[in-house]
């Protein structure tokens, strides 16, 4: 007769060989999209990652150690509201851009602190946030009152 040990030591080490389903870090996928900024210095061209699902706004640009200088992450929240973002494990500095439902930017919050908890809030009601390299909206002139042109606002693709 096996005692109960025993079968607790067979369960655990059935249960340690059988398959697991792992969650790698790239394990969230995103569609892409093309995306411009308007500012008094021009029209700036962006490919962005669209994070639409809880999921992927979640994941957001966690466990990213860079980002290409003409690539961003745009979170759709689905209509307006006051957004809260932070940087967790998020190793590099990004601006986040905060957007409203007609694609005028609300605020931007430039170069966030890597890795922080610390919570970065809109200004006001916003349909979207748009993550970007940290300094990118110092060297764009990207401000309040900046247009973001992309199908979500209802405004021309770039």
């Amino acid at each position: 007769m096996f005692s109960r040990r025993a079968i607790l030591v067979g369960f655990w080490a059935l249960a340690w060989m059988a398959p697991v389903p792992a969650v790698a870090a790239d394990a969230v996928r995103f569609e892409t999209s093309e995306l411009a900024v308007v500012t008094e210095r021009g029209r700036f061209s962006f490919a962005v990652e669209m994070a639409v699902t809880e999921t992927q706004r979640q994941r957001g640009l966690q466990h990213r150690n860079a980002l290409a200088p003409d690539a961003g992450m745009l979170f759709d929240f689905e209509y307006s509201q006051p957004a809260a973002m932070w940087m967790k494990n998020t190793p590099v500095p990004l601006d986040m851009i905060f957007i409203a439902g007609d694609g005028r930017v609300v605020n931007v919050k430039a170069r966030t602190q890597p890795d922080s908890l610390a919570v970065i809030r809109s200004a006001g009601a916003v349909r979207a946030v748009l993550e970007v390299n940290g300094g990118t909206a110092e060297r764009l002139g990207i401000e309040a009152g900046s247009l973001i042109l992309h199908p979500l606002f209802g405004t021309a693709a770039p």
